[in-house]
């Protein structure tokens, strides 16, 4: 009985092994890539969809489209939805550097490689690819230009991003690694706005009724920036310098009629090709062959080069 029961624990230790197999095998003959970003609303995010899934398509690929809205919990479901769907693999821009490891690790565990644009998560060797705008390097180029428009001196607030986005803490050193060396230049208000147009109207409103004497506003994101414009005008302070971060339509638009003197172009979509690109070559090859951790310069706006750019990236 002992060698009968035996041989019934190998031959179903082997059908195990054998639907593992198929299992993998059929997930890595999927054609479906999904892709999941914060939001549809934002120009940013949604070139980053519609570049990917315009190069996954031409690569074969079908393709899925669905935002989280910087929900980890939603974000958690859309996954679960990928991993249903036996999705090839997962495009991600993530709803937050500690929130985001769980499901991507679940991914990963079950069979599906993630590759994350724009935002970073805080663990390594769970994703693939990690390809991301250089922020450090976006701030500081802003932060230069702000400084030679203020002429080194003057009061200025700052528009801080989403407390649970790693970018946000990035821009802000990067910002400070250049402001903070000109005793000139006074901070007066500093808040989050959370990357939103209608809370950076809302938060310069209540920061200049405070500080009425202000030169300058440096903001964590164009989306920011252009409310911090609409709450100058309101207040009849249409000489405040403005600077942002991203590079979108609107600011670039703002930047043309002088609403806005500078942002940080970031390449949404060189970014959202190369990892759908490395999405197709590790799934042929079991290899992107480049790091995980890849970051890609920005480009400094104003208006002598706004006209050069668009969606996100140089004109053709």
């Amino acid at each position: 009985m002992n060698r009968k029961f035996c041989w019934y624990v190998c031959l179903a230790s082997v059908f195990t092994v054998f639907a593992g197999c198929s299992s993998k095998q059929a997930r890595s003959g999927s054609k479906l890539i999904a892709i999941i970003i914060p939001s549809n609303d934002n120009p940013f995010f949604k070139s980053e969809a519609d570049v990917a899934s315009a190069r996954a398509r031409e690569l074969g690929y079908q393709v899925s489209i669905n935002s989280h809205d910087d929900d980890a919990h939603k974000q958690d479901q859309l996954f679960d939805l990928a991993i249903a769907n036996k999705a090839a693999a997962i495009i991600l821009d993530n709803a937050g550097a500690d929130a985001s490891v769980a499901a991507v690790r679940k991914a990963k565990v079950a069979g599906i490689p993630s590759f994350l644009i724009d935002r970073e998560i805080n663990e390594q060797g769970v994703a693939v690819s990690q390809i991301v705008s250089n922020n450090y390097q976006g701030a500081m180029l802003v932060a230069q230009e702000f400084v030679r428009l203020l002429k080194g001196k003057g009061n200025y607030i700052e528009l801080l991003g989403r407390e649970s986005d790693t970018n946000a803490a990035v821009r802000t050193r990067g910002f400070h690694n250049v402001l903070d060396k000109y005793d000139g230049l006074k901070l007066v208000g500093q808040q989050s706005a959370n990357w939103s147009q209608t809370e950076a109207f809302d938060k310069v409103q209540t920061m200049i009724q405070a500080n009425h004497n202000i030169q300058g506003v440096i903001a964590g994101n164009d989306t920011m920036a252009v409310g911090a414009v609409a709450a100058l005008k309101a207040a009849g302070l249409n000489r405040v310098i403005v600077v942002g971060f991203d590079g979108s339509p609107d600011a670039l638009a703002a930047i043309r009629t002088g609403d806005m003197k500078a942002t940080a172009l970031q390449p949404a979509a060189e970014i959202a090709q190369m990892a759908v690109d490395q999405a197709d070559k590790y799934l042929k090859t079991g290899s992107t062959g480049a790091p995980e951790k890849q970051l890609i310069d920005c480009v400094l706006v104003t208006p002598t080069n706004a006209d050069q750019f668009s969606n996100f990236a140089p004109k053709e």
